[in-house]
């Protein structure tokens, strides 16, 4: 230790000759140069501006492909089909619907956006037609449209487009944290996304005339305002839950199988929904003259009240 001091000593000696201001003496030589602190350094850097909150934004909803090819294959109606029957009668068949929906129909249709797909009885038909409707609204230039799998007993719209199930409508229901984003799929038709039906539950046609689904109802009407929402919903003499979910909704289509519905099963199932303002019926595969093996159609009517028009067209299924 001693031998550092005099080498310390010395050095020191030796800047004091060579003519460098020394620092008063202290007690006790540093054994190294001090550092300058942060401080003292001269370029500054500029203000950060303080970070905002972190928030959470929702999840994007997932993109799914549908397979025109098949989907034409099984008589639906595709953007890349070449023309015909079915598409030029679903045409016809959806124009009174988008009119009502839009405000340009007859009389003004509250909640007229929202449109039920349903029947009688199962085995019908009803999510053909609502598929097709779904697809064919959704070609339309000026119109967005939402398929919503609402039969949660016997859900079937993702196996007819040939999707795998996923989470949607009943996982919403029991779940109000989560977003609508997080469940709906965007599909390559760019107006038309889907809801599926959800993940199963021992309680799902209870769910379906629950007041979470009420109050989702409601809340898809009034925040989709200019979307058209189409409800694949249970038949209405299956179950009691479809009749609640039908109040709620502007525009009911009712689909019938020819020569297998019965007249009474058709009139009670309509007098289930009086409370809805338009009501349109749907024939399904009703034999016409001059179609072959495969020439079932549509016979379809729509009503406002008391009020009613019908209307008769024949679409290949």
């Amino acid at each position: 230790m001693s031998n550092s001091i005099e080498k310390a000593a010395q050095r020191l000696e030796q800047l004091r000759q060579a003519g460098a201001q020394m620092p008063a003496a202290s007690t006790a030589a540093p054994s190294v140069a001090p550092v300058a602190p942060v401080a003292s350094v001269t370029s500054v850097e500029p203000p950060v501006a303080p970070r905002r909150p972190a928030v959470s934004t929702p999840v994007g909803s997932r993109f799914v492909n549908l397979d025109f090819e098949r989907l034409t294959a099984a008589g639906f109606v595709t953007p890349t089909a070449p023309r015909s029957m079915v598409a030029d009668q679903f045409r016809v068949i959806k124009r009174p619907l988008i009119d009502n929906a839009t405000g340009k129909g007859a009389s003004v249709v509250r909640s007229g956006n929202l449109i039920m797909v349903t029947s009688s009885m199962p085995g019908e038909g009803k999510s053909f037609t609502a598929v097709n409707l779904a697809l064919s609204m959704a070609m339309e230039m000026d119109h967005t449209v939402m398929l919503v799998d609402a039969d949660v007993a016997r859900p079937s719209i993702m196996k007819v487009l040939g999707l795998p199930p996923g989470p949607g409508l009943l996982d919403m229901l029991v779940d109000d944290k989560l977003e609508m984003s997080q469940v709906l799929l965007r599909t390559n038709i760019e107006n038309l996304t889907l809801l599926p039906s959800g993940s199963p539950r021992a309680q799902a046609t209870e769910l379906l005339a629950s007041a979470a689904m009420t109050d989702l109802v409601d809340d898809m009407g009034k925040r989709y305002s200019d979307r058209i929402i189409i409800f694949d919903s249970p038949p209405l003499l299956l179950t009691t839950e479809s009749r609640v979910l039908a109040a709620h909704m502007g525009q009911i289509v009712m689909v019938v199988q020819a020569e297998k519905t019965l007249q009474s099963q058709v009139k009670h199932a309509l007098s289930t929904i009086e409370s809805c303002p338009v009501k349109l019926m749907v024939l399904n595969q009703a034999r016409g003259a001059g179609q072959d093996a495969y020439g079932y159609g549509y016979g379809y009517g729509y009503g406002y009240g008391q009020r009613e028009a019908k209307t008769e067209a024949e679409v290949q299924s």
